[in-house]
């Protein structure tokens, strides 16, 4: 997958969407949805990498429990054919839920496709 892909797939859940975080003052209020590509875990063969495969975390935020939205997220990441592990927290600070959805995927830059 490339980056734009991760995007437009993201994107399909129709929250505001951002890697990592969204700029001071930005933020939306919940619901939103954070990407990022924390790792790797590349697949090597004759000393060289033979598949780059990223770790990917989807992380929805929202400030009530919302299983109807977590299945609109789990819905569309398995339309994708991906695999992921869900867990989820309290972030008493925020007053916010985050389900965090890890995955990993075939990484290439648009370039290399």
């Amino acid at each position: 997958m490339t980056y734009d892909e991760i995007v437009e797939m993201a994107e399909e859940a129709g929250l505001p969407v951002a890697y990592d975080h969204f700029s001071e003052g930005e933020s939306p209020d919940p619901p939103f949805l954070i990407f990022r590509f924390p790792g790797d875990n590349n697949f090597s063969a004759d000393g060289t990498t033979y598949a780059e495969v990223t770790a990917l975390d989807f992380e929805l935020y929202t400030d009530y429990k919302d299983p109807e939205l977590e299945r609109v997220i789990e819905t569309i990441l398995t339309s994708h054919g991906i695999f992921y592990d869900r867990s989820e927290t309290w972030i008493p600070g925020e007053k916010m839920y985050e389900v965090l959805y890890e995955m990993e995927v075939l990484y290439a830059d648009s370039e290399s496709e």
